[in-house]
């Protein structure tokens, strides 16, 4: 149907007869010689219509924008003073002989390069949002970083495994997606939140090493990097430890961003455990290209006249930090109480501060409402211990650790961007050493901090179920540029150890089998020592692409609210379904959320 794409045309091409076939992305219309520049996924092509070819010419009258057309022509250079450097193809265009209109285009709801487009106007016509040129680039990039990433690991023993997306339903951390059987009244699938269980039983059956690129789905509240169904390259291995897959990932990594954006990251990858993240940044996935650090001062305050800073500074669960800000002492007090009103929605109470002026005058060289609750002593160590400067500006949270680290870890990250002082490129990193459980207060019990099939550290099996607090698992997480884009783990390999790790996490026995008694079993017959890794690949898309939301690096996403505006899914269905799957309704149901009426 054509010989050559548009954006292919070059001056090799000239004097050459050609036929294309694309879209008009625009007409123009020049003192009686009218020029379509043809759109295909390769590019454009500048097509020029002369009056004289009076055939060909009339159908030009008729075209708008969108219109799909068959061009045969012949290749020529541009005029002088008319070629396009901005344009692959600029250099050329081509003298159209003849034209066909293979479709007509109603005039279209919003213009292809409009900027500013609402995304509820985006996501409903989809189809025309993903011709525009980001989401062209995006899911190009996106299908060059599956190529890329098979290309690394089929060569080096890996072998691609389907599983299966109808499974059982199984605790991992959101909720699942059910689907009601109807060959089984009353019984359910889940779709997978990921192909976890099912990875270890490949390792069990003696297939070593696995990938796939696989979809998952996870029924939770969303926000710009989550979705209902996500994409992630899932690796499981065997007979490797921690320090033999992070090396082999962190080289996979390191081969996709050279192959895919020619970006050369570090090697090694630095490495920080989970505790000193916590400390100098109050985040388990630092964004090392914000220079700015958290201190700990609440060793300081225990004994000082200030309730607000000795209360968490004597409690087990409190912490006392301070943030450096250089050159934030030129900082307007309306900017201080923005500030404080932004910790506030991450459950701080204020914002306390020190501007320092003088660093040499010692106390008097400083400016803060605080200084008359803090010794001489106390202040001067602060001032060391951040490395505070002239015209620097010291913040400080004083609450629970969890609320510290959540205020002071945003504001780092908000001070960095408001103040320019985001670094320039890809930082990496490995997280390690996280903590086996969490305590989950309002359950009154302990919870997997990753998932209950992590391996603790061997020098900690005997605490498991004494001592779980300090426990530390066998985990790492990869995170870039302040996005976790992987994480994974050694795997419990002996159901002795699986067992009293269910135990202290409050599963009983019978729960254990009920819900997990095939991986029970199959713990049973020999299986290896194994661990892996899964690697969000929306999120890595979306930083190489410089987008804001995976929205942009997904052709057909879900909106916040987990609904399709383009074809109104979720949407209600007939009474006969619901009989066939033995479900009623307990009550008439309103509009669905993609605007479909009720049934």
């Amino acid at each position: 149907m054509r010989s050559h794409s548009c954006g292919s045309l070059n001056e090799s091409h000239i004097d050459q007869s050609v036929t294309l076939a694309g879209w008009a992305a625009r007409r123009r219309d020049h003192g009686g010689v009218i020029f379509v520049d043809l759109r295909d996924r390769d590019g454009l092509a500048q097509v020029v219509f002369d009056p004289t070819n009076i055939e060909a010419f009339t159908t030009a009258e008729s075209v708008r924008s969108e219109y799909v057309l068959r061009i045969q022509g012949k290749v020529r250079r541009r005029p002088a003073g008319t070629e396009n450097p901005h344009m692959a193809t600029g250099q050329v265009e081509v003298m159209a002989q003849s034209v066909e209109v293979l479709n007509r285009a109603d005039a279209l709801p919003f213009q292809l390069d409009e900027e500013g487009l609402s995304e509820s106007v985006r996501l409903t016509y989809r189809y025309l949002d993903l011709r525009r040129d980001l989401m062209q680039r995006t899911l190009r990039l996106r299908h060059r970083m599956n190529m890329a990433l098979r290309g690394f690991l089929e060569p080096r023993g890996f072998i691609e495994v389907e599983t299966p997306m109808l499974t059982k339903s199984t605790p991992e951390g959101a909720r699942d997606y059910l689907v009601p059987s109807r060959t089984h009244a009353g019984h359910f699938f889940a779709l997978p939140q990921s192909p976890q269980l099912f990875k270890q039983l490949l390792m069990v059956a003696g297939f070593e090493r696995y990938y796939q690129i696989v979809r998952c789905f996870r029924d939770e509240d969303l926000r710009a990097d989550r979705q209902p169904e996500f994409t992630q390259l899932d690796i499981e291995t065997s007979f490797l430890d921690e320090a033999d897959v992070t090396s082999l990932m962190e080289e996979l990594i390191r081969h996709l961003f050279k192959t895919v954006i020619n970006v050369e990251l570090p090697n090694p990858f630095p490495r920080l455990t989970y505790a000193e993240a916590m400390r100098r940044f109050a985040s388990d996935k630092p964004d090392l290209r914000v220079p700015l650090e958290l201190v700990d001062v609440g060793d300081l305050m225990k004994t000082v006249d200030f309730k607000v800073f000795a209360g968490p500074a004597n409690s087990p669960n409190g912490r006392v930090a301070a943030l450096r800000v250089p050159k934030g002492g030129e900082l307007t007090r309306s900017q201080i109480d923005a500030y404080t009103a932004f910790v506030g929605q991450y459950g701080a109470k204020g914002l306390a501060y020190i501007k320092v002026n003088d660093v040499a005058k010692g106390r008097n060289g400083l400016q803060s409402p605080i200084l008359k609750f803090l010794p001489d002593t106390a202040i001067a160590e602060i001032v060391q211990r951040t490395g505070a400067q002239n015209s620097d500006l010291i913040f400080f949270g004083a609450d629970a650790a969890k609320v510290v680290n959540d205020a002071l870890g945003a504001l780092r990250l908000k001070l960095g961007e408001d103040l320019g002082l985001v670094e320039a490129g890809w930082k990496p990193l490995w997280v390690v050493d996280f903590p086996m459980f969490e305590y989950d207060a309002e359950a009154k019990r302990w919870a997997a901090l990753h998932h209950p099939f992590t391996s603790p550290k061997a020098e900690d099996l005997e605490r498991v179920d004494i001592d779980p607090a300090n426990v530390k698992a066998r985990a790492y997480d990869m995170v870039l540029n302040g996005s976790e884009i992987g994480g994974g783990s050694i795997r419990i390999h002996r159901m002795d150890v699986q067992e009293k790790v269910f135990s202290t996490l409050g599963i009983e026995p019978a729960e254990a089998r009920a819900k997990f008694g095939f991986l029970l079993d199959a713990l049973r017959y020999g299986a290896p020592p194994h661990g892996g890794i899964a690697f969000g690949l929306d999120r890595i898309c979306a930083l190489m692409a410089g987008v804001e939301s995976i929205r942009d690096v997904i052709a057909f996403p879900k909106t916040q609210k987990a609904s399709c505006l383009m074809t109104e899914a979720p949407s209600q269905v007939g009474e006969l379904q619901l009989r066939e799957l033995h479900i009623k309704l307990r009550k008439p149901l309103g509009e669905a959320p993609g605007g479909a009426q009720p049934v």
